[in-house]
């Protein structure tokens, strides 16, 4: 089993491997991270694990609240995440690596990360100024029949963006050339349906690529059959722009 220690960003989100993350950093927790990640060459990865919250508040409480309105918030590197940070957290989740990080005048900074791998997390350590964790690389099996999933999870992934697009009355932007690599196909069509996180991390925690390809074939039927009985659907970002790892 190989283990890694690095830095830990909770997000009300699940990331991928390959899918760029901007992040806004202003908690000082959080940007204290940002500063010990700048210690580290250019030459060499700033890497840090995001894994989704499943019990928290990716925003800790900056003032006092109910039931004590003159208590004062705990701001510490597990604010709110409760006396166990461990159990607010899915168990699996994705490296990214920095590659910008920028400090503006006021001390917050601009991120921009890329997915690299998926961890599951063994453990939480809260003593420093931001919290780090032991994390278990996963790697990325194929599974059986990965290739043939992967054609059809495309050509159902195309179906599902034409009657998503049909729905909210806009043009489908074409020409734009997807993926054939299973795994790649995988995270990306993960990463671009309408899903709420324990969907996405289902699919992101799926023990190969055909797992989660299958998964992801099912969920596009379904969803493309649900579109087409609909008159209109909410905004969605995904019709507005050519697909993209971006």
């Amino acid at each position: 089993m190989t283990t890694v220690r690095l830095p830990l960003f909770p997000l009300n989100s699940v990331l991928f491997p390959g899918l760029v993350l901007p992040l806004n950093v202003f908690e000082e927790r959080y940007r204290a991270m940002m500063r010990d990640l700048l210690k580290t060459s250019e030459e060499e990865s700033r890497r840090f694990a995001v894994v989704a919250i499943r019990d928290g508040h990716e925003v800790a409480p900056s003032a006092p609240g109910m039931p004590d309105p003159t208590a004062r918030p705990d701001l510490g590197p597990a604010a709110g995440f409760g006396p166990d940070p461990l159990k607010s957290f899915h168990r699996v989740g994705c490296v990214a690596d920095a590659a910008t990080i920028r400090e503006r005048e006021n001390g917050t900074f601009e991120v921009l990360a890329t997915g690299t791998n998926r961890v599951r997390l063994l453990s939480v350590d809260t003593s420093g100024p931001f919290l780090t964790a032991e994390l278990e690389e996963l790697p990325e099996e194929q599974g059986d029949e990965a290739g043939s999933l992967a054609e059809g999870v495309l050509r159902a992934f195309r179906q599902y963006q034409k009657r998503l697009a049909g729905a909210r009355e806009r043009s489908l932007s074409t020409g734009v050339e997807l993926p054939d690599e299973p795994s790649v196909v995988s995270y990306l069509v993960a990463a671009a349906m309408m899903h709420d996180i324990p969907t996405k991390q289902r699919l992101l925690q799926a023990p190969d690529t055909a797992s989660r390809l299958r998964d992801e074939l099912k969920l596009l039927r379904s969803e493309t059959a649900i579109i087409r009985n609909l008159p209109s659907l909410p905004a969605a970002e995904l019709t507005r722009s050519p697909t993209s790892l971006n």
